[in-house]
């Protein structure tokens, strides 16, 4: 057998929920959220969304018109801290909520994740620190991004900040991927160019990280790659026409396939430092990920240099 035929032999599992991309696919969160047998939800956001974009309204609309209430939980900001997860789940119980569903960026999801996590085994959040220490499993949780970069929405994840210790903690299990994904690329258009950059290249350090993780496997490799094919294309376009669609599209594309690939195939050094540092000084994790991927690489290169040689011919690198 050829020695590289062994990679194809090791054991290797893919997680991944049900997810609908395209336009338009926010107006079926209702359908949905009925499907599975939700009466009331904990409709998660942030008051910007809330405030200037008619997104929230579109939800709060197909939910109605699906015979669902739900109660609005706004109170959340970027690097989500440990108590507005413990707000957001009190919230929860006093509403007498049977499902969740997440409208936003990383940290709304994330957040949104922690809620269900503490609905459902009570505790304080920061006590699921590490993997698959979740015994009960989550609410109904349906997301709905509203960035392209974090691919919470797919992912086994969910980082969520201490403040006492200012650090990230991850918390790793496949009880908090979610339910259902919808994926609309016309509500990532309102994204301003910075927040636009910062989660392209979280999207690109998700991408290149799990290609060259030893955790990796052939199918994790096709969509790393493909998400480093779409992610280089597009940022510089959609950066210079904030209103197209289409690069918007491909942005929410090239998430979604950096998503798959590392759920399964794990991260590295650059998103490990990434959450030191963004816990640290409250910093945007994309723009940490920007700084440190470089370096990384120069790093990690001669572990394995035809993957990274790879990556540089996605890119048009000589």
């Amino acid at each position: 057998m050829n020695k590289n035929h062994t990679y194809f032999f090791e054991l290797r599992k893919f997680v991944a929920p049900e997810f609908v991309f395209g336009l338009n696919s926010r107006h079926l969160v209702g359908r949905y959220a009925a499907n599975f047998g939700a009466h009331k939800v904990l409709l998660v956001s942030d008051k910007s969304l809330d405030d200037e974009t008619n997104w929230v309204r579109d939800v709060e609309q197909s939910l109605t018109k699906a015979g669902i209430s739900y109660v609005k939980f706004l109170r959340i900001t970027p690097n989500p801290r440990s108590e507005e997860v413990m707000e957001g789940a009190r919230l929860f119980a006093d509403e007498q909520c049977n499902g969740l569903i997440a409208l936003g960026g990383g940290s709304v999801m994330d957040c949104a994740k922690g809620i269900g996590i503490v609905s459902a085994n009570g505790s304080n959040i920061l006590d699921f620190e590490g993997v698959d220490k979740i015994p009960h499993a989550m609410p109904l949780l349906i997301c709905l991004p509203t960035t392209s970069g974090s691919a919470s929405e797919v992912s086994q994840f969910s980082i969520i900040l201490d403040e006492k210790r200012k650090c990230k903690i991850a918390i790793v299990s496949k009880a908090v991927v979610p339910d259902v994904a919808l994926l609309d690329p016309e509500v990532t258009v309102t994204m301003n160019p910075y927040l636009t950059a910062c989660c392209g290249m979280d999207t690109l350090t998700h991408a290149i990280e799990a290609y060259v993780s030893n955790a990796s496997s052939p199918i994790t490799d096709l969509h790393a790659l493909e998400a480093i094919k779409l992610v280089w294309e597009a940022l510089p376009e959609v950066i210079k026409k904030p209103d197209d669609v289409g690069w918007r599209a491909q942005m929410m594309l090239a998430s979604l396939q950096a998503g798959l690939a590392f759920s399964n195939a794990i991260l590295g050094a650059a998103h490990a430092m990434a959450h030191s540092l963004g816990g640290f000084l409250d910093l945007a994790h994309g723009e940490c990920n920007a700084i440190l991927l470089g370096p990384v690489i120069q790093y990690n290169y001669s572990a394995c240099p035809e993957k990274f040689q790879a990556i540089g011919k996605m890119m048009g690198i000589d």
